[in-house]
């Protein structure tokens, strides 16, 4: 199983916002957000908090895709989270995420006994490619499996 089906299997959130996990590699995940009008907002596009849940599940999968081989010692949490809405997202949308630090030096820490932290970017777009959200996940890998 994918890490993008096991998403979709394992999180109701994304299966109740119908996300496809386009992409799920260690260097980046796409996670798209079909256009469903149970889930408009007041002026017809994707209402900010599924926008902020395809955000936040791109970045889960980056994290999972990148770190699956901790799991046996570590969590992956979520520690905060930023968004920023930048332009009108209208239609279907899709969220890629890439680490904001080395996988590598993510696991040394682990490995010296510390709680690494580290950012994942996400942008949001449109079909046209415009960007229309800007995301920041900080996560953590909390030792202890």
């Amino acid at each position: 199983m994918s890490v993008g089906e096991m998403l979709a299997a394992t999180v109701p959130m994304a299966r109740t916002l119908n996300l496809r996990f386009l992409e799920t590699t260690p260097e980046r995940a796409v996670v798209a957000l079909p256009d469903q009008g149970d889930y408009h907002n007041h002026v017809g596009g994707p209402h900010a908090g599924a926008m902020f849940t395809l955000g936040e599940s791109a970045s889960g999968a980056i994290v999972l895709s990148a770190f699956g081989d901790q799991l046996a010692r570590a969590v992956p949490l979520a520690v905060r989270a930023e968004i920023a809405y930048r332009k009108l997202a209208m239609g279907p949308v899709t969220a890629t995420a890439t680490l904001g630090r080395p996988a590598a030096e993510v696991v040394a820490e682990l490995d010296g006994g510390r709680r690494p932290e580290f950012p994942v970017s996400v942008a949001i777009r449109r079909e046209d490619g415009a960007v229309t959200g800007e995301m920041t996940v900080v996560w953590t890998l909390r030792p202890g499996g």
